[in-house]
Parts: C-alpha cells; sequence; structure tokens
C-alpha cells in the first residue's frame, strides 16, 4: 500500500469511525464547549484557593530576611496548583443526552440513568451493551474532553498567566474563550444555561 492509498484508507476509516459513534449517539463536545467548561473549572478553582491568607517564601537564600514574602493568594504557585487538576475535574462530568446544547455536560446524574438506575433496583433487567459497573463510568464524550481540555490548557498558557496577573476583573469564559480561543468562531454556547423544568415539564421561572 503506498502512501496515498494508506491516506485515503485513513480518512475512510476516520469517516467511518465518526458515523459509528454518531449513531451510536456520541457527540463530542466543540471548542466552545470545551473552553465553557475548562473556564468554569478553573475560575472554580481559584474561588476555593482565594480563601487562604497563607504567606509564602520563595528563594534560595539560607537567609530567611533575604527570601521574597509574597501572599499565595496572589502568587503564581496558586495559579500552577489550581491548573494542575482543571482537567482531571471534568471526570467529575457527564453526559446528559436529553439536553441538546452545551448544558449537556455537567455534574451529577443525568436524569436518563436515575431512570435507568431506579429500574434496575426495581429488578427490571436493563441491556445498555455494557456491564452495569461501567455505567457511571466517564464516557467517551467526557475522557475526549479531558483530553482537549489539556491541550487547550498547553496551547494558551500564556494567555492564562496573563489574565491571572493582570486581567481577573474580566470573565474567564471572555477573555479566554470569547476573545481568543473563539475569535474566529461561534461563542453562543457561552451563554447557554440550564433551565430545569417542573413536575408538569413545563419551564420553571428563574429570577
Amino acid at each position: 500500500m503506498n502512501t496515498l492509498q494508506f491516506i485515503i484508507f485513513a480518512s475512510f476509516f476516520n469517516i467511518y469511525l465518526c458515523g459509528k459513534e454518531e449513531e451510536e449517539g456520541v457527540k463530542y463536545a466543540n471548542k466552545c464547549e470545551v473552553c465553557k467548561i475548562v473556564s468554569t473549572e478553573l475560575e472554580s478553582k481559584l474561588l476555593e484557593t482565594g480563601k487562604s491568607h497563607d504567606v509564602i517564601e520563595t528563594g534560595y537564600s539560607l537567609d530567611s530576611n533575604k527570601k521574597k514574602r509574597t501572599k499565595y493568594k496572589t502568587s503564581e504557585l496558586r495559579l500552577v496548583e489550581s491548573l494542575d487538576n482543571v482537567c482531571q475535574r471534568i471526570l467529575e462530568y457527564n453526559v446528559h443526552k436529553e439536553r441538546t446544547d452545551s448544558t449537556r455536560f455537567a455534574k451529577g446524574m443525568s436524569q436518563t440513568f436515575q431512570t435507568l438506575h431506579g429500574l434496575v433496583n426495581k429488578g427490571v433487567k436493563v441491556e445498555l451493551g455494557m456491564p452495569y459497573e461501567l455505567w457511571d463510568k466517564p464516557s467517551a464524550e467526557i475522557t475526549n474532553m479531558k483530553t482537549q481540555c489539556e491541550t487547550l490548557l498547553e496551547d494558551y498558557e500564556e494567555d492564562i498567566e496573563d489574565w491571572y496577573f493582570n486581567y481577573q476583573d474580566v470573565s474567564l469564559k471572555k477573555f479566554l474563550c470569547s476573545d481568543r480561543v473563539l475569535k474566529d468562531d461561534d461563542d453562543s454556547c457561552l451563554k447557554e444555561t440550564f433551565v430545569p423544568k417542573n413536575a408538569k415539564g413545563e419551564m420553571k421561572d428563574e429570577f
């Protein structure tokens, strides 16, 4: 098989795989959805660590008076530690397939799986084509989003640092997502919020 034949074969194979995934209901997060969740998780982590009043010392001098003392809240260490597990936090998400926009990625068990678990608890045999113990494992969409998260943080590391040290008065969704990652793409998903339904299936009014 020559190089051209291999490329054509690989292209058709990828199209086939994507088609199979779509048939099975697999819909990976797009760039907007990934940036939205990464921004949400990083800001959430920084909010948690920002409550610390610790002071850290930096430098290698044996004389403690010559070491630089910095508030942890404004330190580079806080940013590094916050970034360290941001993508890992994405594994806490599930795909809520009953939703169609970016809010389908959310923490907590989806309505669909709550129903299925309820049926199993009542003794009903439910076949999903996978072992029961794998039901609550991260799905292909979630593990793919974690990988996209790692790539995004690597590609936009300097922009995130710039925001952290100089522009925290601007939301990270705007600074990173709208103005950089999605500069030439659709950023409408950033404005999408989940509106829960009441028992009658009607949208609740939220003020």
